[in-house]
């Protein structure tokens, strides 16, 4: 590319960044504050920022699970939740709870709502966003906290840090798997897919693109490419002026999509654990069908829906079960890069 075209790509690509916040902008009316606990916060304490509808089944691990990494403070935008979910994160003391009734697609996903609070709170902060049935992962987190990754991140010059979305799966069919709130999904789903991942490095943004893993083998083994991406960017020193561009997987400006690296040099990766199929999946998959909130090509994942509804078996003889993070480190999965 030529110093002309890469000045005339920049140009367009800042454009759409301030698109993107003034998009966002607009959109902060939708948000009620139900609970906000933000005073008297530590100004280096990391913040966790979620999206949720009905996740009442989740929540209580996912707040335990990262708050034991060292999550100062969670900021959670509660989408008219029928199932408990709103008073249930309304109780929790490191809680900030935000409501609205609005369109969950029309905010692009939530990414709206949540770079209206990222902007207003996460600014100068490390902040994780993440989606309530993720939980985060990092090479030695049983026993180095988010505090030690984000203070050796800064050290070594670095703005953010990917994650690849790791799907989780019961060895039978979804609905079979036994799960109460607040137990460990890995004690329920700890079966996933090691080796079936592509990825493509996107030219315009410079993001990693990664497929693969039981949805692109179970769901879309007709055409692998309209598989779900699993590449993200969940934890990033937060400036008033990023914005994410597609749900985590991208961000402007592009700069910091540059977490993927090889050689000595390499970055160091997290993992995102994927709790989507849990138990309850069959159902989730047929509310989020009917109501049409969740995906922008109908006729992509109508079949993808239909077959979710239908309890599938994801497992295969080629399933592995999950141990460690040295485990996905020796499989290529993550990476500690100079983080030792």
């Amino acid at each position: 590319m030529t110093a002309a075209a890469e000045f005339w790509a920049a140009y367009k690509l800042r454009w759409r960044r301030r698109r993107l916040l003034a998009r966002s902008f607009a959109k902060r009316g939708q948000l009620r504050v139900r609970a906000d606990r933000m005073a008297g916060l530590a100004p280096d304490a990391i913040l966790a920022f979620a999206t949720v509808r009905n996740e009442a089944l989740r929540l209580p691990h996912f707040l335990d699970h990262h708050r034991k990494l060292g999550v100062g403070h969670f900021l959670v935008i509660d989408n008219a939740s029928t199932d408990g979910s709103a008073d249930f994160l309304r109780d929790q003391p490191d809680v900030s709870l935000w409501s609205t009734p609005h369109g969950y697609k029309a905010s692009r996903f939530g990414v709206d709502w949540l770079t209206v609070l990222l902007a207003r709170h996460g600014h100068g902060r490390w902040c994780l966003t993440l989606d309530a049935d993720e939980l985060f992962l990092y090479a030695h987190h049983e026993k180095r906290p988010l505090r030690a990754l984000t203070d050796w991140l800064e050290l070594t010059g670095r703005e953010a840090m990917g994650a690849l979305m790791l799907d989780l799966y019961p060895r039978g069919r979804l609905g079979a798997a036994r799960y109460r709130a607040g137990e460990d999904p890995l004690d329920a789903i700890p079966w996933f897919d090691a080796g079936n991942y592509v990825s493509l490095r996107q030219p315009k943004l410079q993001n990693l693109w990664v497929q693969g893993g039981p949805r692109a083998r179970a769901f879309f083994a007709g055409d692998p490419r309209r598989a779900p991406t699993l590449s993200k960017v969940p934890l990033v020193r937060w400036n008033r002026r990023y914005a994410y561009v597609s749900s985590t997987h991208s961000l402007l400006p592009r700069r910091l999509n540059h977490v993927w690296s090889e050689g000595a040099a390499a970055a160091p990766t997290g993992v995102l654990l994927h709790t989507k199929f849990l138990p309850n999946a069959p159902a989730k998959s047929a509310e989020e069908k009917d109501r049409r909130q969740h995906f922008e090509n109908s006729d992509l994942y109508e079949g993808y829906y239909d077959a979710l509804v239908g309890d599938p078996v994801l497992w295969s003889e080629c399933s592995s079960r999950f141990a460690d993070w040295r485990q996905l480190e020796g499989l290529g999965l993550m990476s500690r890069g100079g983080w030792n």
